[in-house]
């Protein structure tokens, strides 16, 4: 019997690389009749390493590149970390599957095993590319020096092992996922600090005609991780944030329901607004919606208006 086949796009930094292997690998094991390929794609966020991603803007910066071989059908399957995917879907494109979310807290890296935020010194210098992670960071430790940090996980930690800096956050799935483990010192409790909207989960986008390939990635899709990030996506699509704006969500799915937590915060983190909701998750859409007019009630419309104005004029 002759073998079906279908063609994964990946950008090629280890951990792209490893969520592409990982998608491979349990496809074929599904099924023993199907051949996976992996086409390496190179992204504009790949390309420019030496500018802050909130500086370079991020509507598909990770991600377009890939959607336009989906689109033309040079490959099948785009495999994303989640929260690199934008939450507007270009036309023709759908995003098929989510798959079980890994452990979704940052770490902190530090010198030594132990080191957690309170536990720096005083004036620390913390390395960091995220704007979320730079406002909570500034608000938990306002007299802390945070500077930029570009690049793929084992850059990172490479730059801060050649750095004088005292640590650099990072977050759990993909430090994990590349068995780098040894390197963190502390888990930053998502009680203090919200991770990224899709934070730990795999979005797997696909032409929206492609059947076949649907049919087969259906062994993948994990549907209580998938109305999670639903609701994280709605609420962030309904604040209009991105790497832009220090916007920090998880959703939760429990057996009274879906737990909704957001965080909407200024930039050198002196305001901080974190809000909580609960509800279906069959109606996960619109918890995420609710709890963004909850935020713009409380003012945090203000505090992202300021941070899209000033985005503009640079």
């Amino acid at each position: 019997m002759k073998k079906e086949k279908l063609v994964i796009g990946s950008r090629s930094s280890d951990l792209a690389l490893w969520q592409a292997n990982f998608v491979k690998k349990e496809l074929e094991k599904a099924h023993k009749n199907l051949s996976v390929e992996i086409k390496l794609v190179k992204t504009k966020g790949d390309k420019i390493l030496d500018v802050a991603l909130s500086k370079i803007g991020d509507k598909g910066l990770f991600t377009k590149e890939l959607e336009i071989a989906l689109l033309s059908k040079e490959i099948d399957i785009a495999v994303h970390s989640l929260k690199d995917l934008q939450t507007e879907i270009p036309k023709g494109l759908k995003l098929a599957v989510v798959t079980k979310r890994h452990e979704v807290e940052d770490v902190l890296i530090a010198r030594k095993k132990g080191m957690t935020i309170d536990k720096l010194p005083e004036g620390a210098t913390v390395a960091t590319g995220s704007l979320r992670r730079r406002a909570q960071l500034k608000h938990l430790r306002p007299d802390i020096n945070v500077v930029e940090l570009r690049g793929n996980v084992p850059t990172r930690i490479q730059k801060f092992l050649d750095s004088n800096w005292d640590a650099i956050i990072l977050a759990r799935a993909g430090v994990e996922r590349l068995k780098l483990k040894k390197h963190i010192s502390s888990y930053l409790s998502v009680e203090e600090f919200l991770p990224a909207v899709g934070q730990g989960a795999l979005g797997i986008e696909i032409h929206s005609d492609n059947k076949f390939a649907e049919d087969k990635l259906k062994v993948l899709h994990h549907p209580d991780t998938y109305y999670a990030v639903l609701a994280e996506r709605a609420l962030l699509k309904a604040l209009e944030g991105g790497c832009q704006v220090p916007i920090g969500a998880l959703g939760q799915t429990k057996s009274n329901g879906l737990y909704l937590t957001g965080l909407v915060a200024s930039v050198d983190g002196s305001i901080s607004f974190r809000k909580k909701v609960r509800g279906s998750k069959l109606k996960a859409e619109k918890l995420g919606k609710d709890l963004a007019k909850d935020f713009i009630k409380a003012g945090a419309g203000d505090i992202l208006k300021e941070i899209y104005e000033t985005a503009r004029k640079k």
